[in-house]
């Protein structure tokens, strides 16, 4: 960011100090910014309730012991994949609940965090971007619908989504790979030197604490977005302010959490509130490194970084092939600005009008978009969703990055090889 910020001072020292306090000044004065990074710190403050109430290891008690469901090292993994196949609203929450749902049982069988860490990341936004009734969704109807506006496709919005989609092959694969390292215990790379953590609770036949405890804040989180996203939408899901309904249904997590918990008998108001502090603390630094990631990211979108990317894409390129660039383009673009809707910004404005000018297959060129964004953005150290990946599994960022990053390249190179016979097929 340092750096960044001394090329766009003209390398003039006191200028680069007043740009950095500038740069952090307005994005605390920006409402998204402090509500994402309360959001960070409050939903440590839930997961500590959970685990102190004794509702993690209800949850694990009840799928383990009393269904049966997870009895094996290879089971242990499918629940939080099942969370983030079937919690596409929003790709934070996907995450957050995957983790927790999904920590208890890596440590009781001894998969690694970090592997946990790379489920949470490669199902949340590769769904969200598959089904995209979000604010994934609302972004990509309006820079589609830009396109149509200025007379460049003919046509409704939510068909050329719905088009895109059937050729975002990333998203796809992602989620096919994701499967396929759960089922059969692959660990390639770095993976293959990750440690568990130790088990954390022992799960009794006595008198296990109710999952229901685990399960109420959980789902007080997800309708609470839900219903917030619908109120910041005017009653369309699709327009709502994915930033703002976190915050909010947190909040009102927080609150119905203490009230159920009290009622139960579980904590004391005293308990509750110093484990609210206590889970905020641990958060504070994810809290911060959201902060600076943002920074970095207004530091490439100021130099311009995505738009010199894509100036690299001309006329000379053939257009059967002109779908596979815009894919590797628009990963690169993603990963140097640890953004993939800054990425379908950018991209997508320039991909149209190359496709049609090209007469290569527009639909076909959308999915490359969305594709390279969600891909640059898995492997980005700066990226939202990887930060918050991490946070929720309780994994440290650079591990994740790692860790994860083979998976990713194996899963980009297929989407690209699908993308070149996609684009010779249909050219």
């Amino acid at each position: 960011m340092v750096v960044g910020e001394i090329i766009i001072s003209g390398f003039n020292p006191i200028n680069t100090v007043s740009l950095t306090f500038e740069r952090f000044i307005h994005l605390l004065q920006e409402g998204w910014v402090l509500k994402t990074l309360a959001f960070a710190i409050m939903v440590g403050s839930v997961m500590a309730l959970i685990e102190r109430s004794g509702g993690v290891g209800g949850l694990v008690h009840e799928l383990s012991i009393r269904r049966s469901w997870v009895q094996s090292k290879r089971s242990a993994l499918i629940p939080s994949f099942i969370a983030g196949i079937i919690i596409f609203i929003e790709s934070s929450i996907t995450s957050l609940v995957a983790g927790a749902i999904g920590k208890p049982f890596c440590d009781r069988y001894g998969i690694s965090r970090a592997k946990l860490a790379f489920v949470c990341d490669s199902t949340s936004a590769p769904m969200c971007s598959l089904l995209p009734i979000n604010g994934w969704g609302a972004l990509l109807l309006g820079l589609i619908g830009g396109q149509i506006t200025a007379g460049l496709i003919s046509g409704q919005e939510g068909r050329w989504l719905l088009e895109a989609v059937v050729f975002n092959f990333y998203a796809y694969i992602a989620l096919i790979v994701t499967f396929a390292v759960i089922w059969f215990g692959i660990d390639i790379g770095p993976m293959r030197r990750t440690l568990p953590n130790p088990p954390t609770e022992e799960i009794v036949d006595g008198s296990p604490s109710s999952v229901f405890l685990f399960i109420w804040p959980v789902v007080w989180m997800i309708a609470g977005v839900i219903g917030f996203m619908l109120i910041t939408g005017g009653g369309n899901l699709l327009e709502g302010s994915g930033s703002t309904s976190i915050f909010y249904a947190l909040l009102l997590t927080l609150v119905l959490t203490w009230i159920y918990y009290r009622s139960m008998g579980v904590m004391t108001s005293r308990e509750f509130f110093t484990t609210v502090f206590a889970g905020a603390k641990s958060l504070t630094p994810i809290a911060m490194i959201l902060l600076f990631a943002f920074a970095i990211g207004g530091v490439s979108s100021d130099m311009k970084v995505g738009h010199y990317l894509a100036s690299f894409i001309g006329d000379y390129l053939p257009s059967a092939y002109i779908a596979g660039a815009i894919f590797v383009f628009a990963a690169v673009i993603a990963f140097a600005t640890g953004t993939s809707w800054g990425t379908f910004s950018i991209m997508l404005p320039i991909a149209v009008p190359l496709a049609v000018g090209l007469d290569a297959p527009v639909a076909l060129c959308m999915g490359a978009v969305i594709s390279g964004g969600v891909f640059g953005d898995h492997c980005s150290p700066i990226s939202d969703t990887t930060i918050i990946s991490s946070m929720a599994s309780g994994c440290e960022v650079g591990e994740h990055v790692r860790t994860q990053l083979p998976y990713a390249l194996i899963s980009a190179l297929i989407a690209l090889l699908l993308f070149i016979i996609a684009g010779v097929a249909l050219s």
